[in-house]
């Protein structure tokens, strides 16, 4: 049975069912054949999906109830706030906004069966905040062959700005290019010398790997241990024993929140002390610095936008924001409603500058025009043609007496 929550224009749904014939990608692999898609303005009538009269239909797959759901409802929440305003405010141009939301639980084949049926019953115009490298990438292939853009997805994977494509746009750093810049920043600044990674063995997990490993051939270095491990994996003794004994100073982490909270928590029951633990913007978050042990503290991470607080000196613009989320949704909002909140103001941005007479075309020039966007987080996001990757500077971000301070900004390598 499905069961259909809808909330202003927002369809949230929590179980899918009626598959429907186009979507063939499987597998969590990388792209392939993204030469075929539609060029931009080719077509029309797929241009102009998902665009009526009175709506403009966009849609996401993404984790309400699985492994990452902590990302995938908060972001689902700062996105229907965006959309909800702009909504009440009369619309895109006389169209309201409908959202439909697809609870994948971060497993490909539900990302698979949700855009099936979001590209082909839905008639999405634009995909909006996917969650997840694997889930991403099982679908993106099909998803560009059908015109559909992928809007500002989940993800810090290459395969989401690489190769360049008019329908790929993120607003988030690259899990990649973040890891050069941790590898460059701890073996200069910090004088580390024994680098060494422990990561997820997953598309995700794979790209840490080779950004740590690609930055230290650039140095004349290489990584002294590895460490690799299932994404359900729950006991790291025997791991820490071994980077350990490997001399480690320097662990990167392929991980994300819940074993990146196991690695630290086994590191610490170990007593080692004498080790640098940093990850990236899929490894960040209150959580982990929440843990009563202690194990987070020390702990950083190398991220697009950091965490802020209740008790921060807050601009007007963001202390209004954040009072009305806490007054929605009963709970202060982390960096996955920041992020969907951005995502969603970027769209509805975009979708105001395309004008009245939306298409494909029109939408993909108007995100480009956005060269100087300045979100309420204090951060700024710039496209254009050619260049629809919206980050490429890293903040550097700890964890001290339970809270993320931010160290360094505009880091690259």
């Amino acid at each position: 049975m499905t069961r259909v929550r809808s909330v202003g224009r927002i369809l949230v749904t929590s179980s899918i069912v009626g598959l429907v014939a186009g979507l063939t990608a499987c597998g969590g692999g990388q792209p392939a054949g993204e030469d075929a898609a539609v060029p931009v303005g080719a077509d029309q009538t797929v241009a102009e999906r998902g665009v009526s009269p009175t709506e403009i239909t966009l849609g996401t797959h993404t984790d309400l109830s699985g492994a990452v759901a902590i990302w995938g409802v908060g972001s689902m929440n700062g996105a229907r706030m965006r959309f909800d305003d702009a909504n009440t405010s009369g619309g895109i141009h006389g169209r309201q906004i409908r959202f439909v939301v697809e609870d994948t639980q971060y497993q490909i084949p539900r990302a698979i069966q949700a855009s099936n049926k979001l590209i082909n019953r839905d008639k999405i115009f634009a995909m909006v905040l996917a969650l997840g490298t694997p889930t991403n990438n099982a679908v993106l292939t099909e998803q560009l062959r059908q015109g559909v853009p992928n809007m500002f997805p989940l993800t810090g994977a290459r395969s989401m700005v690489e190769p360049y494509h008019d329908l790929k746009f993120t607003q988030r750093g690259i899990y990649y290019d973040e890891m050069r810049a941790a590898v460059k920043y701890f073996m200069e600044k910090e004088a580390k010398t024994r680098p060494c990674v422990i990561y997820q063995d997953t598309d995700y997990g794979q790209e840490i790997l080779e950004g740590v490993q690609d930055q230290l051939k650039v140095m004349g270095q290489s990584v002294v241990e590895v460490s690799g491990h299932g994404k359900t994996e729950s006991e790291f003794t025997a791991s820490i024993i071994r980077l350990r004994n490997a001399g480690c100073d320097l662990v990167l982490m392929g991980t994300i929140h819940r074993d990146t909270i196991l690695v630290l928590e086994a590191s610490r029951k170990l007593g080692w002390k004498e080790v640098t633990w940093v990850g990236n913007n899929a490894a960040y978050g209150q959580v982990i610095a929440d843990q009563e042990s202690g194990s987070g503290e020390g702990y950083y991470a190398f991220v697009h936008m950091a965490e802020r607080y209740a008790d921060d000196d807050l601009s007007p613009p963001l202390r209004a924001w954040w009072d009305a989320y806490k007054e929605r949704f009963g709970d202060d909002p982390g960096i996955p409603a920041m992020e969907g909140h951005r995502a969603a103001d970027l769209m509805v941005e975009a979708l105001q500058r395309a004008g009245p007479d939306l298409t494909r075309d029109g939408f993909i020039k108007a995100m480009e025009s956005i060269t100087d966007y300045n979100d309420i987080f204090g951060y700024q996001v710039s496209f254009g043609p050619g260049d629809h990757k919206g980050v490429s500077e890293s903040t550097l971000s700890q964890v001290k007496d339970g809270r993320w301070v931010t160290l360094a900004e505009s880091i690259t390598y």
